[in-house]
């Protein structure tokens, strides 16, 4: 039904700056946000943004560091990442859902990207 798309992914210095991109087709009004996966890890909620834009989500570990924006015009919903650490490194994923209300909850999310490595080097 919907199809993402991220790009932006990449390597970068401890304290450096991403801005990662989600272009989505197939589909209107979806909830949309993004989780990422280290090696070894669970997949982790990163951030939310509601159908118009109003409500947003973080994880508390990128809060005041990423920001989450949606562009409905355009059909893209972008993070950007400032700040990054080691620890950010993981595959980051765009997702979707139709939801009532945007979560943080990674059931809610059926359609999902193909992911783009962020990788933080120290």
């Amino acid at each position: 039904q919907v199809l993402l798309v991220e790009s932006g992914g990449g390597l970068v210095q401890t304290g450096g700056s991403l801005r990662l991109s989600c272009a989505a087709s197939g589909g209107t009004s979806y909830n949309m946000g993004w989780f990422r996966q280290a090696p070894g890890k669970e997949r982790e909620f990163v951030a939310a943004i509601s159908r118009s834009g109003y409500v947003k989500l973080y994880e508390d570990s990128v809060k005041g560091r990423f920001t989450i924006v949606r562009d409905n015009a355009k059909n893209t919903v972008s993070l950007q990442m400032n700040t990054l650490k080691p620890e950010d490194t993981a595959v980051y994923f765009c997702v979707a859902a139709q939801t009532i209300v945007v979560s943080r909850r990674i059931s809610e999310y059926v359609y999902w990207g193909q992911g783009t490595q962020v990788t933080v080097s120290s």
